[in-house]
């Protein structure tokens, strides 16, 4: 039986947000959307070797919105998890532990993610010409 005068483990609702705490559940999150968009990858190859009709229903899904969509979601969750993986390693090594630098590099893993994104959007219409 539990003992009634013992405090209670604290729960979400105690804690406060903090940048820290997003960005782990994050990281999570887009190794999970990496998974997903492996075996859309896969289905992709799949259907290249297929043939021109099934790679034709593949180019179809990617250039309509909800394909684009997801396109630009995947290459996001690429950005986040990669910076934030590098993030870690670095902390692996044993710098960034103070609270200061950990909640800078925190922030610095999603405006980084954002604007790799971006970057790698930007030149990849001007370079197709859709831009």
């Amino acid at each position: 039986m539990a003992n009634p005068q013992r405090p209670l483990s604290p729960h979400l609702q105690v804690y406060r947000w903090q940048v820290q705490m997003v960005s782990s559940i994050l990281h999570r999150a887009t190794g999970i959307i990496l998974a997903v968009g492996a075996l859309l990858f896969a289905w992709a190859l799949l259907a290249l070797a297929a043939g021109p009709a099934q790679w034709a229903s593949v180019v179809a899904c990617a250039t309509s919105p909800l394909g684009f969509l997801v396109l630009f979601g995947w290459s996001w969750a690429f950005a986040y998890h990669l910076l934030n993986g590098i993030r870690h390693l670095v902390q692996d090594a044993g710098y960034g532990y103070r609270i200061a630098s950990f909640v800078r590099s925190s922030w610095t893993s999603v405006f980084g993610s954002l604007a790799l994104t971006a970057l790698v959007w930007i030149v990849a219409m001007t370079l197709r010409g859709a831009a």
